[in-house]
This record gives structure tokens, sequence and C-alpha cells, in this order.
């Protein structure tokens, strides 16, 4: 039976999660943590820009451009170098980002917070087994936070595979070519119960994509998307988007294919260009979804101090949610 928690209780909840994930993730992947800009400037081409549709939120200051952050996934690879952090070692952050075109629902708010971290790799780690190593690694940190919640707090129900299941979008397709990729997702996700979706970005052979990934980080054959199902709200949610970062050749052959190539100009993809750029691998893991899947919520709302519109308040009062 659901044990129901007072906002308080759920507060130190949270604080526990957070700190026993954040000591898994810097063991397991030899990260340090770091500071992080919540807005940067324009010029530097830094800012993700996502799936190119959604819009930052913008500020001026004197004659510069500033744009609050959507994620840091470009600002992590930059910040390595400026730092000269050793090979197979990295960095993560508390990402704190406003994404005001997302479409508010039980798991997205306007208000994003995210663990985005970044490691040093060697070119030959540029593979797929590499990818799958670390998305591994990710993943035992995750159960082990859940197990390490369990124990303590004995309602808690969460019960993870030992083992994560790899597909390749392509191969997804392939098993349900009369499904939209989101339909796929929930199919296999709901089957294995924690899914790492290889390679989001290109063109499948029915000619669209799994989903949409900006061209100038992730490198399309080299990234994916962790999904783990939640059984209080009977679908998979998205943990985690990661990935082998582009190089020289892959940035400009993805630039190339999404009519982007004006990016080039930019001080961040000069670097890359020029092989002044570590090659990393890097991602973001999602604070609250993981909150929402080890203490069984159903809605966003239980685990982030995010603000909401009219009808999503009077909503969320209707099911004794706030």
């Amino acid at each position: 039976m659901k044990k129901e928690l007072t906002y308080l209780e759920t507060i130190k909840q949270i604080a526990e999660i957070k700190k026993h994930f954040e000591s898994q993730i810097e063991t397991r992947l030899e990260l340090t943590k770091v500071q992080s800009p919540i807005f940067l400037k324009t010029s530097t081409g830094l800012q993700d820009q996502l799936t190119g549709i959604e819009k930052a939120v913008k500020f001026k200051k004197g004659e510069e451009d500033f744009e609050i952050v959507q994620s840091l996934a470009k600002w992590k690879r930059e910040a390595l170098g400026r730092y000269h952090f050793p090979m197979h070692t990295g960095l993560y952050t508390d990402m704190k980002a406003i994404r005001k075109d997302e479409i508010v629902d039980d798991i997205h708010s306007l208000y994003v917070e995210q663990w985005d971290w970044e490691k040093v790799i060697d070119k030959s780690d540029r593979t797929i087994d590499y990818l799958k190593d670390t998305v591994r690694t990710i993943y035992k940190a995750i159960r082990q936070t859940s197990i390490f919640m369990k124990q303590k707090y004995h309602y808690l129900t969460l019960d993870l595979p030992k083992t994560i299941t790899f597909i390749t979008s392509q191969e997804l397709e392939d098993l349900y070519p009369d499904k939209k990729p989101e339909e796929r997702e929930q199919i296999i996700t709901q089957e294995k119960k924690a899914v790492f979706i290889i390679g989001i970005g290109d063109e499948l052979k029915s000619g669209v994509k799994h989903d949409k990934r900006s061209p100038d980080y992730d490198d399309w054959e080299l990234d994916g998307d962790l999904l783990i199902y939640a059984k209080p709200l009977s679908k998979a949610i998205e943990i985690t988007s990661m990935g082998i970062r582009v190089d020289e050749k892959s940035l400009i052959e993805q630039l190339e294919k999404s009519d982007c190539m004006d990016r080039l100009k930019m001080p961040y993809h000069q670097k890359i260009l020029k092989k002044q750029m570590p090659y990393t691998i890097g991602g973001g893991i999602g604070l609250s979804r993981i909150l929402m899947l080890i203490l069984e919520k159903e809605h966003i709302a239980e685990v982030q101090a995010s603000s909401w519109e009219e009808k999503t308040y009077i909503e969320l009062k209707d099911k004794k949610i706030l």
C-alpha cells in the first residue's frame, strides 16, 4: 500500500536520493562536481538548440545577447578542455534550465533539473561498446540508489531488472513497422522494463526519425535514450539522453543533413573542426524523473518546485497532488 508522505518527508527523501546518486556517479564515472552557468552569450554557439524548434529565453545586457540555457551539452565539453581534465575523467553539475516551449504534462514542466555530465575519452573510445559500458554504469548507479532507498523505506516497491536491454532505433522500427516511434518505445519498455535505444537523430529506413537531435553535440550513430517503465504512470519515461559527441567528421555530416552549416562560423564549432576540443561522452540525467521513479510519484509537481499555469494547478488539486 502506498504511504502518504508529508511535504517535509518527501523533501528529506529527495535530499537522500540526490546525495546517494551523486556519490555513485562520482565514483563509477570518475566525475567531479562543478558550478555551471544559467545563461550563455549567444555568439559563443554554446547554447543547446535541442531539436531546433524550441526557442530559448533571451535578454540583452549592453550590446551583448544572452540566452537562458536549455541544456549544457556544449558548455560541458568546452569546459573540460578549458580546465584540462585528464583522460577518462569528467565533470557533472546541477543544471537548471527554462524550456518555455515545453508541453507540460505529468513528467514535463517549463523548469528543467538534471545532472548534466561530460567525460573526456580517447578517439579510440568512440564505439558502440564504449557507449554501452557507460550506459550500464549509469544504470547501475540508478539501480543501487533505488535499492538503498528501498532498504531504508520498506514501502517503496520499485524493482529494476539487473541488466538493461539494448536495441537500435532501426531494429525497433523493424520490429514494429506499423507503430509510431513513441509507441514502439512504450511497447519495448513495458516488456523489458529498462531499455537503451541506440542511434537517435538520423533518418531510419522509413524516412522518418525516431526522434530529433541537435546536429552539433551527439554523434547520431553513437547516442541514445535510456527508458525505464514507471508502474505508477503505466508508461515508459526517459531517464537520460546521452551519447558520444561529434568529432570533426560527423559534425560536418550532421550539419549538412540538418541544413545548419552556418553554425560552423561559431567558436565552439571551429574548435571541433581544428581538433582543439577533447573527444567526450556525456548527457543529461533527469533529476525529477529519477525522483519520480524511485519514490513512485504520479506527477512531476510532487518532486519539483516549479510554477504552473492555473489550469494545471486546478488539475493537480483535483487529483490531490497539490
